[in-house]
């Protein structure tokens, strides 16, 4: 008898594994669309009285409640037609209030109304796997998520409805913000043991007003620590103005740092404030303090020394009342040795010196930055993107990084404009990283003489093995053969990769 009932399929994704649950001769399982809405309100009367056969299947309901994810349906017209045990706590919503409820108006995501994955997947039939969205319990009350999709359809192949199942990550949101704040200070995301240490002592460097030199190649991170600096000292409540003294011409730095007065040249039709006017009371920070030139380093050593200083055109000082931090990613100590920069204003500078290390020296803080990265822009861009897969981290793991955390930030910015999913992959880096980072061997001159047959072969291989990473499986795939076959030509033509 059963093989007479019409049965549709819930595709229900727990635990990374896909099980069939067969609902018999329920709504869900009628031959049309409109059987599915002609017994929307007889359904949801049966609801009403929570019988736990869910309208005609003897087990169907205890199947649904003892999964421990949420589960509803709905049909075509985003109507709720089920909603088991688990998305009734997970919501804090009642199946009686569920059914019979728009989706939307039950969960009120995040992308319930512009981008609701559950729509796209009964329009084109195209599922979902782990999105991770949030939603509001019946309290208001954010939820973190991940949700899973799939369409229903009748026994004509025909879309008639949608299934939705979706996981609690409040616990997993919470243990990630306890890890995430363990290497995590002021904005400063970091487990290096160098950077520790700097982290360390960082309050007691804040909480002092002498001069702070931070020393770090470009890219490194220097303004966002001075931005620490000033954020946790007794100063934060004024100003931090930022000057970047390598961009200007000398003239017009002097300018900007100490302000004129009308009259003072041609074009000075009235009063400005220069930086350290405006950074009264707060902190100055001096970027590539090592571009300037050894007139302005003279004017600079009075004010570090008298704390004061004179507008151009003024007739008496003004006093200075800014901290000052300067970064450079030059060594001073060098340019002070070579005559190049004075050695007096680098003492004045460096009371409190932090040597801020490359990228390529804390390789354990890459995966930690990139993830804080896609917190970033997914947050920006409005994309549900939230991991890096492990192929991709992997090549982040050997590059050199020459532009440090300023280029992990481009290229996680670059993987946000071509991913389309949920999770970034290796073919949204960018093409030159990969060509850098991925080893291309070189191909034999014999073969290049002899056969070119051979050779057209030999870069076909070698070019599939970069693209995937060297992982033998997809190279086989890409090229369309077995890897056994993979594997013999690669030995026949003295291919190796690591």
């Amino acid at each position: 008898m059963a093989a007479k009932r019409d049965l549709c399929y819930l595709s229900i994704i727990v635990a990374r594994s896909v099980q069939r649950v067969a609902i018999q001769e329920s709504p869900l399982a009628d031959i049309g669309e409109g059987s599915l809405n002609r017994n929307h309100g007889e359904h949801k009367d049966r609801m009403d009285n929570r019988k736990p056969d869910h309208e005609g299947g003897p087990h169907t309901g205890v199947i649904l409640d003892s999964i421990a994810d949420g589960v509803f349906t709905v049909d075509r017209e985003r109507n709720v037609t089920s909603f088991n045990r688990a998305a009734e706590a997970i919501t804090g919503v009642s199946r009686k209030q569920a059914i019979g409820q728009k989706c939307s108006v039950v969960f009120r995501a995040d992308i319930c109304q512009s981008n609701c994955p559950l729509c796209k997947t009964m329009e084109g039939g195209r599922e979902w796997i782990n999105l991770r969205v949030n939603i509001l319990s019946h309290k208001g009350k954010p939820i973190p998520i991940s949700i899973s999709t799939a369409a229903l359809r009748n026994r004509n192949g025909e879309i008639v409805g949608g299934v939705e199942t979706f996981r609690d990550l409040s616990d997993v949101e919470i243990l990630r913000n306890e890890v995430r704040g363990r290497y995590t200070f002021a904005s400063i995301v970091s487990k290096n043991h160098e950077m520790r240490q700097i982290i360390d002592v960082l309050p007691d460097i804040a909480a002092s007003d002498s001069t702070v030199l931070i020393e770090g190649p470009s890219g490194s991170g220097k303004e966002l620590l001075a931005r620490a600096i000033h954020d946790l000292s007794l100063r934060r409540k004024g100003k931090m103005v930022c000057v970047n003294c390598g961009a200007l011409p000398d003239t017009l730095l002097e300018s900007e740092l100490f302000g004129y007065m009308a009259g003072a040249f041609t074009d000075a039709k009235k009063n400005k404030l220069g930086r350290f006017a405006l950074a009264q009371g707060g902190t100055l920070f001096l970027d590539e303090i090592g571009d300037v030139s050894a007139a302005l380093q003279v004017k600079l050593l009075r004010v570090l020394e008298e704390k004061e200083f004179e507008p151009l055109g003024a007739t008496a000082p003004v006093k200075a009342n800014a901290r000052i931090v300067s970064a450079t990613n030059r060594n001073l100590s060098d340019l002070v040795a070579r005559g190049v920069f004075r050695e007096d204003l680098y003492y004045r500078l460096k009371v409190v010196r932090i040597a801020l290390p490359p990228l390529s020296r804390r390789r354990e803080d890459i995966p930690l930055l990139a993830d804080h990265f896609i917190a970033r822009f997914a947050a920006l861009k409005g994309k549900p993107i939230e991991r890096i897969d492990d192929e991709a981290l992997a090549i982040l793991m050997r590059h050199d990084f020459a532009g440090n955390i300023r280029e992990l930030a481009n290229i996680i910015e670059y993987a946000f404009v071509l991913c389309r999913g949920n999770s970034i992959e290796l073919r949204h880096l960018p093409q030159d990283l990969l060509e850098k980072t991925l080893p291309v061997p070189a191909v034999p001159e014999v073969s290049c003489a002899k056969n070119p047959l051979q050779e057209a072969e030999y870069r076909a291989i070698t070019e599939a093995l970069r693209r995937h990473n060297g992982n033998r499986r997809k190279t086989a795939s890409d090229l369309g053969i077995n890897k056994t076959t993979l594997w013999r030509k690669m030995k026949k033509l003295g291919i190796t990769f690591p």
